[in-house]
C-alpha cells in the first residue's frame, strides 16, 4: 500500500458519530431484545429505520427478508447479524486501497457533481503525493467555469502542485497537454478535474468519454483509478449519482467528502452493495491533512461503538 494511505483516523468514532446514531443507534433502540423471535411489526420497523438512515430501499428490503427467512434468528442477535452482513458487503465491492504504481505515471480520473467537493479533494490528494515526496501535476478539465479554474489553481499552489489549465479550452485538449507535460517532464501523478454539470447529461458523457479516449491513446498504461466524488450528505442522491456516472466512466471507486458531522455516511454501503463499487478516501475536514483512507473494519467497529 502506498504509504500516506496508512494513516488512521485519530478520531473516528467521533466523526461517524451521526451515521452510527442513525445506522445502528435507531435501529437497535427501537427493538425488544428479549423477544424470541422477530415479529413483524419489529421487521417492519427495522426496514424502516434502515431506509430512513440511507442504506437503500433494496438493501434495507434484503436484510429484512433474510431475517424474516431465519427461522432461529432473534432480535438480541440483531447487532452482531448487522455487523456482518455490513463489512461483508464492503468487502464484496473490491479492495479499498489506492491504487499506485511506483516508478510510473499514475493518472486518477476524478468526477463528481458541481459542490461535491471536487476542487478540495483533489488539492488534499495532491498534498498527501507531494508530502511523500512525488511530482504532482493537475489537469483542470472543468474549463466551463472560469472560478473552478481559478479555485483549483489557487489550492494546487497551496499544495505544492503544478497545473495545467486553459480557460473556455476543449477539457480534452488540457487533459492531453498534462499528459505531454507529464511525460516530459517526469511527473508521478496527474490529477484530472471535470466537469459535474448533470443539466445537461448528454453533453456531460460526451465530455468524459472525450477525455478518457484521450487517456486511453496517450497513457495507455497509466491510468490507476477513476474516482466518483460524493458529498456525504447527499444520502441516496449520492447512490443515483454514481449510476449516471458509471454510464459516462468506468467507475473503479468512490471518495466520500464531509463525512465529519454527516448522518448520511450509510451511503458508504449503499454504493458498496448497488454499484460494487468500494469508497477509498473519505474528506473529514477542511485542513489539507484531512483526507483518509478508508479502512471498512474501522469504519464498521466505530459505527458500532466497538
Amino acid at each position: 500500500m502506498f504509504g500516506f494511505f496508512k494513516d488512521k483516523f485519530e478520531d473516528l468514532k467521533h466523526t461517524v458519530s451521526n451515521t452510527a446514531k442513525t445506522l445502528v443507534g435507531n435501529v437497535l433502540t427501537n427493538i425488544d431484545t428479549s423477544e424470541e423471535q422477530y415479529s413483524e411489526f419489529t421487521l417492519d420497523d427495522i426496514e424502516e429505520t434502515l431506509i430512513s438512515a440511507d442504506l437503500g430501499v433494496n438493501y434495507a428490503s434484503e436484510l429484512v427478508d433474510d431475517l424474516r427467512s431465519k427461522k432461529n434468528s432473534k432480535p438480541a442477535e440483531l447487532k452482531s447479524y448487522l455487523k456482518e452482513n455490513f463489512i461483508k458487503t464492503l468487502n464484496e465491492a473490491g479492495t479499498t486501497e489506492l491504487n499506485y504504481v511506483e516508478n510510473a505515471l499514475n493518472i486518477y480520473f476524478i468526477t463528481g457533481v458541481n459542490g461535491a467537493g471536487k476542487t478540495t479533494l483533489i488539492a488534499k490528494l495532491a498534498y498527501k503525493f507531494k508530502q511523500s515526496g512525488k511530482k504532482v501535476l493537475v489537469a483542470a478539465g472543468d474549463t466551463f467555469r472560469a472560478a473552478a479554474e481559478e479555485q483549483l489553481n489557487i489550492w494546487s499552489t497551496r499544495a505544492g502542485a503544478d497545473i495545467v489549465r486553459r480557460d473556455k479550452a476543449d477539457p480534452a485538449s488540457v487533459v492531453y497537454e498534462a499528459i505531454q507535460k507529464a511525460k516530459n517532464e517526469s511527473y508521478d501523478v496527474i490529477l484530472v478535474d471535470t466537469a459535474g454539470r448533470l443539466q445537461n447529461k448528454f453533453n456531460l458523457m460526451e465530455e468524459l468519454k472525450k477525455i478518457k479516449t484521450v487517456i486511453d491513446k496517450q497513457a495507455p498504461e497509466s491510468l490507476r483509478e477513476s474516482i466518483l466524488v460524493i458529498d456525504a450528505n447527499t444520502g441516496q442522491n449520492g447512490l443515483q449519482q454514481a449510476k449516471v456516472f458509471g454510464e459516462c466512466v468506468n467507475l473503479t471507486c468512490a471518495a466520500l467528502t464531509k463525512l465529519d458531522g454527516s448522518a448520511k455516511g450509510a451511503i458508504i454501503l449503499a454504493i458498496a452493495k448497488e454499484m460494487k463499487l468500494p469508497v477509498k478516501l473519505v474528506g473529514v475536514g477542511e485542513k489539507m491533512e484531512d483526507l483518509k483512507p478508508f479502512v471498512p473494519e474501522d469504519f464498521i467497529k466505530a459505527i458500532f461503538e466497538e
